[in-house]
């Protein structure tokens, strides 16, 4: 028994001795196409991001990519603390972040990947779908709380507005460039992520979600001009009175041009070394094969060319 303790503390000491002399050294041994690498991503990006995922391991079977999903708030606090490299969010870095990054020798580089759609979703069986951003605003700060104040014709009243998380990239959207300043109502609730946004609305007549466009795009749809049968999509006007004609829907050709209103960017944000797997994962994502995969969610590709076709219907 004293040998083998004897044995140990030399061991410590050879190894500290070695680290101290500088024999022993942590290296990297991943490459832009191997190895293991742990990501941070917004939960509203989940689908999108898993089939990113899926699509760089098959081309490169000797990487792993490991996501962690979550909201926002929990995805850039991973970055700041330094716990992970990647991460994939609603918005950048502010000055201050990217300092505090830079007080631990890491410098966050940037790269946008999308624009994006917030949607706002109602149960199938509510043909209450045209709503102005006056209107939504009402609704967020509390002042409307009925579907009989957006349409007198309305079958429903109360108004049930769903989130997926308190702390989600899109709760920040609403409050930042909905009510600009004003609180959110109390009455608003929370689920615990988007998958559950979409199953309460499915089954809630009354219900009104706030999701994001690729969780309801339909993956067999390849013209991405329809959205999942399981709920109905609602059509946005910045006008006050909201038609048909002046409403739309969150389809990538409306992203595009800007007629959506309820849009944002999506950036890549890398704190790791150039010629690692994270890096490799990032260059992927903004290249040709990754940003046809953004296209067929239903997204508008950041770094390549969309091109939009007009037809003209003639009676």
């Amino acid at each position: 028994m004293r040998k083998v303790g004897l044995f140990c503390i030399l061991l410590l000491i050879t190894i500290f001795s070695a680290c101290n002399s500088g024999q022993i050294k942590i290296t990297r041994t991943d490459t832009p196409t191997s190895g293991v690498a742990e990501i941070a991503v917004d939960d509203c990006f989940a689908p999108i991001i898993q089939e990113q995922i899926d699509v760089f391991e098959a081309l490169n079977d000797e990487a792993s990519i490991i996501p962690i999903f979550a909201n926002e708030v929990d995805v850039i606090n991973l970055l700041l603390k330094d716990s992970i490299r990647l991460i994939i969010a609603a918005r950048d870095l502010t000055d201050a972040e990217r300092q505090g990054l830079l007080n631990k020798k890491l410098q966050a580089r940037s790269q946008k990947i999308a624009i994006d759609g917030i949607a706002l979703i109602i149960n199938q069986e509510n043909t209450d779908s045209l709503i102005s951003l006056s209107a939504l605003k009402k609704i967020m700060t509390g002042e409307i709380d009925s579907w009989k104040s957006i349409n007198p014709q309305s079958k429903y009243d109360k108004i049930s507005v769903v989130f997926d998380n308190p702390n989600s990239s899109t709760v920040r959207f609403i409050k930042d460039s909905i009510n600009r300043g004003e609180p959110l109502a109390e009455t608003l609730k929370a689920q615990d992520n988007n998958r559950a946004v979409l199953d309460y609305v499915a089954k809630t007549p009354n219900a009104m979600g706030v999701i994001g466009v690729n969780w309801i795009n339909n993956p067999g749809d390849t013209t991405n001009l329809s959205f999942s049968n399981k709920i109905r999509v609602m059509s946005v006007s910045k006008n006050d009175e909201p038609t048909i004609q002046n409403s739309f829907q969150p389809f990538a050709a409306y992203l595009a041009l800007g007629e959506y209103p309820l849009r944002r960017d999506v950036y890549v944000i890398l704190s790791d070394l150039r010629g690692t797997l994270p890096a490799g994962f990032t260059s992927f994502i903004a290249d040709d094969r990754g940003q046809r995969i953004i296209l067929k969610a239903g997204l508008v590709p950041a770094t390549r060319p969309m091109r939009l076709i007009t037809v003209k219907e003639n009676f």
